[in-house]
């Protein structure tokens, strides 16, 4: 029996350039205390060794600071061993990043420069394929038909993907999915994709630990890997911040700030929540307003909060522009968007940006009247 966790895609030293500086610095930090976050899962699980399977780190000259914290951090859990496998992110074409993790590593850690298998414990051998370079052109796993000793397990390390997204069958370098039952192994670990993903029953990719955006829904975290005779595998959560797509569709009649407000996690769960929400449907100007001065308010109560109406379209009358503005320029440009935004000789989108621009404006007026 051996029982590990599996990790990838830590991508310490990622530098989150579209968001604002408090909150990039929270997202670094988050990464960075992945590392003995995935040591304690390790250890709940009964687990000493973890399998990092490609880019611990997000680019091949991650700074000096990030890569020598990196390895103190894995040299503080000195009862967990650390494997780590090259990815597309860190390859080994950045040689100096491999030299300078060979030349300053822990005893606990082993980081893979070839594709030779070799004991991970006795009785079980890991047959790694590291990333030669960002993109090797061709399935690198084949070399995971190595031959091992009689009766011991086969586990494969690897860092890619199993299907070409853009729709082209056959692509180079696509890894093929039926790799573990090819090449004779117990379980294939992998990484590349963000999110916990199942492609058969012995090959898994685990995900990052800590999650970097809003596309995956499920939980960021590791998996924990028991073979004995079969492989048991269960998720463990090591994320410290959540992202959540909200969304919300609203008709007239609806009030939408109470429905925001049920929406919405209660205040002492949001300071570690990246939240973006995204409204369609149809309101009147002033619920719309109120919509948006809500979504102003609530903001500050998160980590990063980002709310967008673009989706969102705006029943205005001739009426509303009186609390705009019952004359002069403010009046006549009110008018002119109101214009725009029924007239059915103009695109859907320019009709769009008409209608969002009065409830703009519509909103900058309430707030001064108030």
């Amino acid at each position: 029996m051996f029982r590990f966790l599996h990790s990838s895609d830590l991508h310490l030293g990622k530098a989150f350039g579209g968001y604002p500086e408090g909150i990039r610095n929270r997202l670094r930090e988050a990464r960075h205390g992945a590392i003995a976050r995935l040591a304690q899962a390790a250890r709940d699980g009964g687990a000493n060794v973890v399998l990092l399977a490609g880019d611990t780190f997000d680019a091949e000259t991650p700074a000096p600071d990030t890569l020598r914290h990196a390895l103190r951090a894995m040299a503080a859990e000195a009862d967990i061993t650390w494997i780590m496998l090259p990815g597309n992110h860190d390859s080994l074409a950045a040689t100096e990043l491999w030299r300078r993790i060979a030349a300053d590593a822990p005893a606990n850690l082993r980081p893979i420069t070839t594709a030779e298998p070799f004991e991970i414990m006795p009785g079980a051998m890991l047959l790694p394929a590291p990333c030669t370079q960002r993109r090797p052109g061709r399935d690198l796993t084949e070399a995971m038909a190595a031959a091992t000793p009689e009766g011991c397990l086969r586990i494969g390390l690897g860092h890619g993907a199993i299907s070409d997204f853009s729709g082209e069958e056959g692509a180079p370098g696509i890894i093929a999915p039926d790799r573990a039952r090819l090449a004779g192994l117990d379980y294939l670990a992998l990484g590349d994709w963000h999110g916990q993903m199942q492609v058969n029953p012995t090959t898994r990719y685990s995900g990052t630990p800590e999650a970097d955006g809003f596309k995956h829904a499920t939980a960021s975290g590791a998996l924990l890997v028991t073979l004995d005779g079969g492989a048991e595998i269960r998720p463990v959560e090591t994320g410290s911040l959540g992202w959540q797509t909200l969304t919300l569709d609203l008709l007239p009649g609806d009030d939408p700030v109470g429905r925001l407000a049920q929406a919405l996690p209660l205040p002492m769960l949001r300071r570690n929540l990246l939240l973006r929400l995204v409204v369609s449907g149809r309101l009147p100007l002033a619920s719309r307003a109120a919509l948006e001065a809500e979504a102003r308010a609530v903001g500050p109560d998160f980590g990063w909060f980002h709310h967008d109406l673009s989706g969102l379209a705006t029943e205005a009358h001739p009426d509303d522009l009186d609390e705009i503005d019952r004359a002069g320029a403010l009046r006549q440009a009110a008018e002119v968007l109101l214009a725009e935004a029924g007239d059915p000789t103009r695109a859907q989108s320019e009709r769009d940006i008409a209608s969002a621009a009065l409830a703009r404006l519509y909103a900058l007026a309430r707030e001064v009247q108030a």
